[in-house]
């Protein structure tokens, strides 16, 4: 999965479902994977996982949504945790 970017990995999360797609160049690359196995866009986040610090970044193109999520880092603190918990699981990191 580190073969697109050296030392990270980027993610999309479907939080609802539990499961996640990654290594791909883009975030949308990983979104489009789980749209296509099901996943519903409201449910789908972008997050990196750092490998080397093993630590989650929460920024992503796909994050922005207007009335949800303004920016490309998400907001919400309950998403955030949501999002870090299932890569984290991922990942196998503490």
């Amino acid at each position: 999965m580190l073969e697109a970017h050296e030392s990270y990995i980027k993610v999309a999360v479907d939080v609802r479902q539990g499961i996640l797609a990654g290594g791909g160049e883009f975030h949308a690359d990983c979104e489009s994977v789980l749209l296509e196995d099901g996943s519903q866009p409201q449910d789908v986040w972008g997050a990196d996982w750092v490998a080397d610090q093993q630590t989650v970044r929460y920024g992503a193109l796909i994050n922005i949504r207007p009335g949800k999520n303004p920016a490309m880092e998400l907001q919400d603190s309950q998403l955030r945790s949501r999002v870090g918990t299932l890569v984290r699981k991922f990942f196998h990191a503490p």
